[in-house]
């Protein structure tokens, strides 16, 4: 085989090669779902780092029609995981900064307590949902949460400020 086809069939192989997981990862929408950061905290304190995240946000996501959710535009990943869908300012009962990964439960609690170097502790299982969650500060508890089987194909995770049990 000639050298230049053996180098063009070596750059498609590398093409088709699986990225690593957090090549895609964006820091800043990492920070916010893993608690590092927080909207509210920016907001209250009239921090310039809000105005600065808003335009990235915006930048990067579409909403969806009237759903009170955003999709990516291009591919992303937040903690390994591809993200479906981010959800900005609430979702169901809580105020904070979610998004639902495309990854089962266990994957994704074992990753966040690896992230946050603490372990999800409160957790529960019921009303078809299953749940960990830690508190790191007050209004900042870190949880995952997700379908109980055979619907838990994605995984929500997220920094919640306020959220009604």
């Amino acid at each position: 085989m000639p050298l230049a086809r053996k180098r063009a069939a070596a750059a498609l192989l590398l093409a088709l090669l699986p990225v690593s997981a957090g090549a895609a990862d964006d820091a800043s929408l990492t920070r916010m779902a893993l608690c590092r950061d927080s909207w509210l905290d920016w907001q209250k304190a009239g921090d310039p780092r809000l105005q600065k995240f808003a335009e990235q946000f915006r930048a990067g996501f579409a909403p969806h029609g009237n759903d009170p959710y955003v999709v990516p535009k291009a591919p992303v990943t937040i903690a390994g995981f591809r993200v479906l869908q981010l959800y900005p300012g609430s979702v169901g009962m809580g105020v904070g900064f979610s998004v639902l990964v495309d990854a089962p439960f266990d994957a994704v609690r074992r990753r966040v307590e690896h992230s946050a170097g603490k372990p999800l502790k409160d957790c529960e299982t019921g009303d078809g949902m299953r749940s960990c969650a830690v508190q790191l500060a007050e209004r900042r508890t870190l949880m995952v949460l997700t379908q109980d089987p055979p619907k838990n194909a994605s995984t929500l995770l997220g920094c919640y400020y306020y959220y009604e049990k």
